[in-house]
């Protein structure tokens, strides 16, 4: 791999725009958008008439790609291999395409500077959006706060994790997704993936959107700190760059089953509900350390509280009702959160009101959290089943399953002595439906969740 060409400087807000406005960029977009109604899911090109077209779409590309260089010169070894596979790929006739060598080219973990911007364009797939290998493009820009660069350094050190803002992107961003991944890029054959981005600018968005209309609804009386998060876009973009950088390192630390997040295995999918939610309730606890520690700087102390808002309230009011209901582990780490919560008598929901005793309330969550590290400890020594079982059992605890749910008549119940993937398949797709709250609440939601796909941070709230 060739070294970084220049020095990575940061792009002003003004010129930001600029370049999302100019011809160039303008024109690429175009380009990117048309040559994806010729693909085919995989990312190929199949109808030799339409390899004409496609053709000249990449002409039109490379030289917006030439024309913006100036822009981006810190990345110039990657937008040299990008040209490169483009036309090979041209060359070629357009079959399944190939962009290894592009993307190992791309190393933005390496350049974590604030305001820094980054063109990018490769076929690919967006989680929680497209599935199809598309020409995507985007225009992002890096957030790196001086506390999270602070943060980062020293205990909280995730060398992967990049977090970003849009600028402007193709259709396949204009969704749900709210990430960008090395694994989603056509490739040959798969190298170690070296960063993870996050667009901390949706995802803050659309956060401060939900709650302000929940706690509308629900009649919520939020604390003045966690209020300022509904005024302030840049305020929750950091709190959310916080809560990320912990939890994306936390996959791979603790006392783990091995490896619990092989999303590549067929598993219930409550056991990604306990993972995706051990990790958000690692951030909770950790911030709750950071928040308590007479050494830290103001800045990181205010920040630590408003990541166990965040925590909280993405996950009872965005996480629990958003997606269908078809093995939505998100949704299901919100039901268990909520419940929790009130069963433990920290939430109340009384005289049509919601209310929160936050004094109470991080000894409560942060029990959640230990429960879930205790479940992974004793299954260190568990065979796989017997973990699974034990996940389910710490679930149904407080998450009622559905009434017609085999595997919550118990272990007698289920076919043990087949294989794995027949028992899962007794894991209903709703198997914890929402209760009576949530399906009231989900009436009264459900249009402004949908309203936050493809929002960014530049819309107004």
């Amino acid at each position: 791999m060739t070294q970084i060409s220049a020095e990575p400087r940061p792009t002003s807000p003004s010129d930001a725009r600029r370049i999302a406005e100019s011809d160039a960029w303008l024109g690429l977009k175009a380009a990117a958008s048309e040559f994806q109604g010729l693909q085919l899911k995989d990312g190929s090109v199949a109808e030799p008439e339409q390899r004409v077209r496609a053709g000249e779409l990449v002409d039109t590309i490379v030289d917006s790609i030439q024309t913006l260089r100036g822009f981006f010169a810190h990345e110039a070894d990657y937008l040299d291999k990008l040209v490169a596979d483009l036309r090979r790929w041209a060359e070629q006739g357009f079959g399944v395409p190939d962009f290894l060598d592009s993307l190992m080219e791309f190393q933005p973990q390496t350049q974590r500077v604030d305001g820094l911007m980054h063109l990018v364009l490769f076929p690919m797939y967006t989680q929680n959006g497209s599935t199809n290998r598309h020409l995507e493009a985007v225009l992002v820009q890096v957030i790196w706060p001086e506390f999270i660069s602070q943060l980062e350094a020293g205990e909280y050190s995730n060398k992967l994790f990049v977090p970003l803002r849009f600028i402007d992107f193709t259709a396949g961003y204009d969704t749900n997704s709210a990430v960008l991944f090395p694994e989603s890029v056509a490739i040959r054959e798969t190298p170690s993936f070296t960063w993870g981005a996050i667009f901390q600018d949706r995802e803050a968005a659309r956060f401060r959107k939900v709650l302000k209309a929940a706690a509308q609804i629900t009649n919520l009386e939020l604390p003045d700190d966690a209020a300022a998060l509904l005024e302030d876009q840049q305020l929750a973009e950091e709190a959310f760059i916080m809560w990320d950088l912990i939890h994306d390192r936390t996959h791979m630390r603790g006392d783990l089953p091995f490896d619990p997040f092989m999303i590549k295995q067929r598993m219930p999918f409550f056991l990604y509900s306990l993972e995706e939610l051990r990790c958000d309730l690692t951030a909770f606890r950790e911030c709750m350390k950071i928040a308590a520690d007479p050494k830290v700087d103001d800045k990181t102390a205010k920040m630590a509280k408003l990541v166990q808002y965040a925590v909280i309230f993405d996950r009872i009011f965005r996480f629990a009702i958003t997606g269908s209901r078809v093995r939505n582990y998100d949704g299901l780490g919100g039901q268990l959160l909520f419940a929790w919560m009130h069963q433990h008598h920290v939430l109340h929901w009384t005289d049509t009101k919601l209310r929160i005793d936050w004094a109470e309330v991080p000894a409560v969550v942060a029990a959640l959290g230990d429960s879930i590290d205790e479940l992974y400890w004793k299954s260190i020594d568990r065979p796989k089943l017997a973990h699974w079982l034990a996940a389910y059992e710490l679930v149904s605890a407080t998450v009622t399953p559905h009434p017609a749910s085999v595997w919550a008549k118990g272990p007698q119940a289920l076919p043990l002595s087949a294989p794995l993937r027949e028992i899962t398949d007794q894991v209903m797709d709703d198997e914890f439906p929402l209760s009576m709250f949530y399906e009231a609440l989900s009436k009264k939601m459900t249009a402004v969740i949908e309203s936050t796909r493809g929002m960014t941070g530049a819309d107004r709230i």
